[in-house]
Parts: structure tokens; sequence; C-alpha cells
């Protein structure tokens, strides 16, 4: 799922009070096209543990008024250069989206 700069910017407010470091992948990055022709249409995150994606936590429901992190890849070396993708990891945090629409 993508996410509008304001989702954006409400998420990291939110992740970095659970998840300390988080940052957001800007949409101009060189490796945004590969992460997406990998994992699809996303905004991603990078934190200490790796790759996440925000997705609905309602199934099918894109404006849903809450986003669940999941894990898609994790970090491999300790310098956080190389990144090993695994299933998707549904993690137990959520953050609240509807505000910031």
């Amino acid at each position: 799922m993508k996410l509008t700069e304001a989702r954006i910017d409400h998420a990291l407010n939110q992740l970095n009070a659970q998840v300390p470091s988080t940052q957001a992948l800007p949409e101009n990055h060189p490796i945004t096209d590969q992460l997406s022709d990998v994992f699809g249409d996303h905004t991603f995150f990078f934190d200490a543990g790796g790759l996440t994606i925000i997705e609905p936590a309602k199934p099918d429901d894109e404006s849903a008024g809450l986003g669940q992190v999941i894990k898609l890849a994790s970090w491999i070396d300790d310098a956080r250069t190389k990144l090993a993708p695994h299933p998707p990891e549904y993690t137990a945090v959520v953050v609240e989206l509807d505000r910031a629409a």
C-alpha cells in the first residue's frame, strides 16, 4: 500500500515511539523500483530489524484507519547493508492512519 506524505509522517511519528530509528524510503530513491519489483507497490520503511511495509489492518480496505507493520526482509550483516527477503512476518505493531488521510 502506498501512503500519502501525510500518512507517512503520521506513521513515522508512531513508529519511532514503538520501533526507534524507523525511516521511510523516499519514492525517488534508486532502489525503490527494485523493491517494488520484488515486493509490489508499497511505501517502504527501514528500521534496525530490516525492511517493512504497512498494510491495512483490515484486508481489502486501504482506507482503513489502522495499518499493520509487516516485515519483508531482515538485515544479514552488522553494517546493515544487505537484506535477506523472507515470507511476510506480521508484527504486533499497528499504526493509526485515518487522521492523516
